[in-house]
């Protein structure tokens, strides 16, 4: 009897913990949180209440630490100060509706935009580090680096050696690394040493270093690739410092980079400048902005958009709509995970509705199972608005991120962004990222090339072959849907 009354009261003491979690949990958890976050946590929660809270508590909050956010907001403002007598466009005729979007993301960020002479879009792998590495040959003073992943392998060789013979001869070399980003790959655990055995000194991005008393929320990349050699060429784009096979023996990353000259590589260096701060406590001066008249065949017009949790307007999210929105006759999308929150997912397809030609490239199939079936999830309302998917062929990875609008017809103000940024809730809230805007140039007609090309080799999905999928497909792709804001 005693046995029982013990049970019978645990049970009470379990189910009112229970429905004291859920109760709470519908309460808090959507505050400051579009719908599809709230409901994702909120199923984790009310499903597994004793699983999903301590997840919730551990990542689920919008915020980064306060040093991490002050520190940011500090930046911000000297940022202001500094370009505050900067126009927010080089001189130029730009149409009111461009220089809206310009005026937007300075609103945003604080950058404006600056004329950058494109030195080459670098679309094969290994040439793109090859390039990186001839650039850093050519270093007098220091170089800056800031990648996601790094190792140091058979391919990446030729870059961490002109690291080595560019400390050798007295060039100052910072690097920055994302810890959970690059440990899981070969030769992690020597990377810190051989570094710091060829000169590099070195900073681990976001870590947990519980052993120093330093932990943060594990959900959190540091998702930027740059590269700065003198203030005066820069580097920025999609690829990370690994051979292209990454982990695996049969699969491979298509990637790109971009090599910038002029002044907007000062936005460059003051994105590192602010994130070596918050790993090193070290402060970089920055080059004085210098001038340059933008009248060469290969000057842009740029503007530097990082994003990431130290922005809490989602500066990315709102320049993918607003380039979405200004379309009028022709948009391209490009992204490894094509996870659309509410916002960007109306726009799309509204544009295809407004009748613009809308193409999406992705992966046959994408490295990540949850992001694959959560991506796919989407294709049965794009199909049916109208979107053309090109699906680039297994075994590669397409992991080039950018998006175009009308870049065939010159009279309809095309614009582009590029950089590290997918389209999916990961780098719209939790990822830094980096990210550029042409507002003018030839960069432009480069990625509406590189478009073409992926076009060449790509397998057009249509709408009557999805529908032909399996059962199981359809229900793992909905339930991976429904986690899409949390992976």
């Amino acid at each position: 009897m005693s046995w029982s009354l013990d049970l019978s009261f645990w049970q009470l003491v379990f189910l009112i913990l229970d429905y004291g979690i859920k109760i709470i949990a519908v309460g808090f958890v959507p505050e400051g949180r579009r719908p599809s976050s709230s409901t994702a946590w909120l199923l984790a929660i009310l499903v597994l209440p004793f699983i999903g809270l301590p997840l919730f508590l551990l990542m689920g909050s919008p915020y980064i630490n306060r040093r991490r956010h002050r520190i940011q907001q500090e930046a911000n403002e000297q940022i202001e100060n500094v370009t505050a007598r900067t126009p927010d466009h080089p001189q130029g005729i730009l149409s009111a509706e461009i220089e809206s979007v310009i005026r937007l993301n300075r609103e945003l960020t604080g950058f404006p935009a600056l004329v950058g002479h494109n030195l080459g879009l670098h679309a094969d792998y290994d040439e793109s580090i090859r390039a990186i590495a001839a650039a850093i040959d050519r270093a007098e003073k220091y170089v800056s680096i800031e990648i996601y992943i790094q190792s140091w392998d058979e391919v990446t060789d030729v870059f961490f050696e002109s690291l080595r013979r560019a400390t050798a001869r007295g060039v100052k070399v910072r690097l920055l690394l994302d810890q959970i980003g690059s440990f899981k790959y070969k030769g992690y655990f020597k990377l810190g040493k051989r570094l710091t055995e060829i000169g590099v000194d070195w900073r681990l991005m976001l870590p947990i270093q519980l052993h120093k008393g330093r932990f943060r929320r594990p959900d959190l990349r540091n998702h930027r690739k740059l590269v700065i050699i003198d203030g005066k060429v820069g580097f920025i784009g999609s690829l990370n410092m690994i051979k292209r096979q990454y982990k695996t023996k049969d699969r491979f990353w298509i990637d790109y980079m971009v090599e910038l000259s002029g002044p907007i590589v000062t936005s460059m260096s003051a994105v590192f400048a602010v994130d070596w701060y918050l790993e090193a406590d070290e402060n970089i001066p920055l080059d004085e902005l210098p001038y340059d008249d933008a009248q060469t065949a290969d000057a842009n017009h740029l503007q530097m958009i990082p994003s990431g949790p130290g922005y809490t307007t989602e500066p990315n999210l709102r320049m993918f709509n607003s380039l979405v929105h200004h379309a009028k006759d022709r948009l391209v999308l490009c992204s490894p995970y094509f996870v659309p929150d509410e916002s960007l997912l109306e726009a799309v397809t509204t544009a295809c509705y407004r009748g613009v030609d809308v193409e999406l490239y992705v992966s046959a199939k994408a490295d990540q199972f949850m992001v694959n079936h959560a991506q796919s999830s989407y294709y049965q309302a794009l199909l049916e608005a109208g979107v053309r998917i090109y699906q680039f062929p297994y075994p590669f990875v397409l992991h080039s991120k950018f998006i175009i609008t009308d870049p065939d017809d010159p009279g309809r103000d095309p614009l582009c962004m590029f950089g590290s940024s997918n389209m999916d809730p990961r780098s719209f809230g939790l990822n830094y990222e980096s990210t550029m805007l042409v507002a003018k140039g030839d960069l432009i007609d480069q990625f509406n090339q590189l478009a073409a090309n992926y076009r060449a080799v790509c397998h057009e999905l249509t709408l009557e072959e999805w529908n032909k999928r399996s059962f199981v497909r359809r229900y793992v792709d909905n339930v991976m849907r429904l986690t899409s804001a949390l992976q």
